[in-house]
Formats: C-alpha cells, sequence, structure tokens
C-alpha cells in the first residue's frame, strides 16, 4: 500500500512512512540504503531508512523465525506488527526477551482478563466531559496527547494495542487543532505530555510546529513545561539527532520520558541517544513495564536500573501490566512486582528505585504500591521493618491538631 495522505498529512502506518504534518511526503528527506555510522545530518536518513526495511508481513516474520505464518497472519490481522533492523539484532534466540516484547504471539488472540481501553482513554469513557479525543485529562493540571498513531515498534504488550498502526485512527488536523483550543481555554493545564503511538516518529519541522505552539502555551503559566513520551532511544536510537535535540533544546523546560525493559536493550547506540539528549539538557526518565518472562526477576531488574542510571536516564516508574486485550500472558502478580521492589530498595541507590505503580483500571490514575515497611503502631512509636527485615522503633508524635 503506498503512503496516502489525509487531511492533516498523517501517512498510513506502513513501514517506512513517515509521519508528517502539513507537508506530503515528497517533502520528506531523500533517504538512504547506505548505513551511516556517525551522527551527523545524515543520519536522519538512516532511522527512516531503517524503518522502512522493517518486517511487517506475516511471511517475513514467520520464515524469519520458523513460525507457522498462518498464526501470525490471524494476530497481525488484529494488532499490526513491526520490527526494524535495528531492534531485530538485538533478539539471541527465539523467545529471549526481546524476542517476546516485538514477535506477534497466538497467545495474543486470547481474549481472557483483559478489556480493550482498561485505562479510559476513550473520549466516551473519560470522566471529564468535553475532553477532545486525541487527549486524556485525568489529573487537574497536566494532561497527555497523542499525536502520532505510529511506532517504530509495535510492542507486543501495548496499552493501545487497540489504536497503534491502525491508518483509520491517525491524528487528523481538525482533531490536533480541537485538541489545542481546549489547552488554550484550560488555564490549570501547565503540563502536557506528547505521546502516541511515539511522539518522536515525527519529522522534526512538523514536531517542532507542534512543540512551539505548545510552548507558546505553556510558557506563560506558572511552572509549564513539555513532556514527551518515546520509546525511540530504545528500539530505533539512530532517530535521535544532534539536529533533533538542537531543537528540542529551544523549548526548555522539555523532560523525555523513554521505556528501557531489560538490560539487553542498553546497547552503545542507545546510551549515545541518551547521551545526546541529556547533553542538550533534557532529563530523561524510565518508565519500564513488569513483564511476564522479560525482567520478572530481581537480578533483571536490578541491571537494568545501574544501567540506566549509567546513562543518565533516572528510573521513573515500574509499572504492573495494565489488564489490556490481548496481553494476559505477560502479565504478573502484584506480589512479584513487591518481591522486586523490596530487592532493589536498600540493595542499590535510591536514584535506581522506580517507584512501583498500578494505573488503576476504570481511568483512576497511578497508585504507587509499597511493601509493608510499617509493622506496628503504637501511641509514641512505630515499628519498622527495613530492607534487612531487621525491626527498628520510631519515636511518634501526636497527631497535630
Amino acid at each position: 500500500m503506498n503512503h496516502k495522505e489525509n487531511g492533516c498529512g498523517f501517512g498510513a502506518s506502513q513501514a517506512g512512512d513517515i509521519v508528517n504534518i502539513e507537508e506530503p511526503p515528497s517533502c520528506s528527506a531523500r533517504r538512504t540504503r547506505t548505513r551511516i555510522l556517525n551522527w551527523s545530518v545524515a543520519a536522519e536518513s538512516e532511522w527512516k531508512r531503517l524503518l522502512r526495511e522493517s518486517l511487517t508481513g506475516a511471511e517475513s516474520i514467520a520464515a524469519r523465525f520458523g513460525l507457522d505464518p498462518a498464526l501470525i497472519k490471524a494476530v497481525i490481522r488484529q494488532y499490526p506488527a513491526r520490527v526494524n533492523p535495528y531492534y531485530l539484532s538485538l533478539i539471541r534466540e527465539k523467545n529471549d526477551p526481546i524476542y517476546r516484547q516485538c514477535i506477534p504471539d497466538p497467545a495474543e488472540l486470547d481474549d481472557a482478563g483483559g478489556t480493550a481501553d482498561p485505562l479510559c482513554e476513550e473520549p466516551e469513557n473519560q470522566a471529564r466531559p468535553g475532553v477532545p479525543s486525541l487527549l486524556t485529562h485525568r489529573y487537574p493540571d497536566r494532561l497527555l496527547f497523542r499525536i502520532s498513531n505510529q511506532c517504530a515498534m509495535y510492542c507486543r504488550f501495548c496499552t493501545r494495542k487497540r489504536k497503534v498502526g491502525d491508518p483509520g485512527k491517525q491524528p487528523t488536523r481538525d482533531a490536533i487543532e480541537e485538541a489545542f483550543r481546549y489547552i488554550e481555554n484550560t488555564p490549570a493545564i501547565r503540563d502536557v505530555v506528547l505521546s502516541g503511538g511515539d511522539s518522536l516518529l515525527l519529522d522534526d519541522a512538523p514536531l517542532e510546529r507542534i512543540i512551539r505552539r505548545l510552548w507558546n502555551i505553556l510558557s506563560s503559566r506558572p511552572a509549564g513545561i513539555i513532556r514527551l513520551g518515546s520509546r525511540l532511544p530504545v528500539v530505533l536510537p539512530q532517530r535521535v539527532t544532534p539536529e533533533l535535540c538542537a531543537m528540542l533544546k529551544r523549548y526548555h523546560p522539555v523532560y523525555l520520558n523513554t521505556h528501557f525493559n531489560h538490560p539487553a536493550e542498553l546497547t552503545a547506540e542507545s546510551r549515545r541517544a541518551c547521551t545526546l539528549l541529556a547533553d542538550a539538557g533534557i532529563p530523561l526518565g524510565n518508565q519500564s513495564v513488569l513483564l511476564k518472562g522479560v525482567n520478572d526477576d530481581p537480578a533483571v531488574m536490578k541491571e537494568l536500573v545501574q544501567g540506566l542510571l549509567s546513562m543518565r536516564v533516572r528510573p521513573y516508574y515500574l509499572y504492573q501490566a495494565d489488564p489490556v486485550k490481548g496481553t494476559s500472558h505477560f502479565r504478573t502478580s502484584v506480589d512479584r512486582g513487591l518481591e522486586i521492589y523490596r530487592a532493589l530498595r536498600g540493595h542499590t541507590s535510591g536514584l535506581a528505585v522506580p517507584t512501583y505503580v498500578i494505573d488503576a483500571p476504570g481511568g483512576g490514575g497511578k497508585i504507587p504500591l509499597l511493601p509493608d515497611y510499617i509493622k506496628a503502631k503504637y501511641p509514641g512509636r512505630v515499628i519498622l521493618r527495613n530492607y534487612e527485615d531487621k525491626e527498628f522503633v520510631y519515636p511518634d508524635t501526636a497527631d497535630y491538631k
């Protein structure tokens, strides 16, 4: 299928097509087939080439890993697939942690224990009436703005499996304008997270148009900030170029949260991408998801969070997997998550310990989970348990009245 424009210039979700705004595909930078190893202007073409050469079809994926193409086709028919050559190169063997995150699995067709929109992000499910379709406005002073429906790699555990990669659900110009009007007319909003899909899958020029307009709104509000949500530093780090970072630097304060799940994703390429972003003054955070067969092991998680700190990426959240339709085979118990948290707290730097949270089904927002460190409470004292399971007494004071 060829790249087709709709009302806002966003393209269809084919491998290699770059999401664009107001510019037809013919205006995008010419792609090159030569692998570029440095981080010059030409590197922008490299990420597009890698994206274009992604595996997307059942036949190619099945042939690569000796799978039944009919089974893979059945999965892809419902949940699109895309694995670019870079992320594909990280797979060491079938069913390893990288493979599990990116290769379609017939288990995704098992509907048990999940819903399509458990976090109530769709307009008809949101608690606040009148929120535009591209926004999720859950907290008083901040919201999430989905500016792309594309990803460089479609994660098999994605919370938005229901919509990413669907060409019929691309953001339109009218929808983007509606979202901006809502932000402009809601003065309490001071913090906007640009997400998707993946916010960095837009070309630099259309991405800057969105960021510039947001900055013009938020810079006049107290403590206004822009945040980017992107997995591209993990799955396609070649997208992070000096030109992109120079553009982002013009609109500070800008923050970026990325999404490393396993130490095998901490490569020289991803380190270089994070270094470019950090050197541009962009604080980096990481949001992992607890996934069965990927990172549900204390030693794996400890290696991951320590490695992230060495790349100047602060472990921010560890999510309990959302009960999303088609992802039940990834879910672990909450007890397992608490066990992993206990294995981190006190056993590594506090900076390396993410907040373990459940994004409450039904749109309740993020709820932090902690092991029970308070063993007992008495008048004037609290009995505490530390990371080594030793008890300590804290002299408590009476409630302030």
